[in-house]
């Protein structure tokens, strides 16, 4: 992470059951500078919950929030370290 300060963030991603079977957190490690970390998942034929943290540049970690978001996924930060 070249130029600035790296950090973690933790997020719950909400999935639709559209995007269940898609890569997108894949997508995001190959197509923006962050680190994806798995925390915990939860998925079902209609349904996934993953707690997930992301570790990069401050705008890039955004950028990737973005494109989850713009595939549908509900994208909430963890503010309490309950996944650890």
């Amino acid at each position: 992470m070249a130029g600035g300060t790296a950090e973690k963030k933790k997020f719950y991603l909400n999935y639709p059951q559209e995007v269940i079977k898609e890569p997108l957190i894949y997508l995001v490690g190959k197509n923006y500078n962050v680190i994806t970390n798995i925390r915990s998942a939860s998925i079902s034929n209609d349904i996934g919950i993953i707690a997930i943290e992301l570790e990069g540049e401050s705008p890039e970690i955004e950028k990737a929030v973005k494109f989850l978001e713009s595939k549908g996924i509900t994208v909430e930060p963890i503010v309490l370290d309950v996944v650890e």
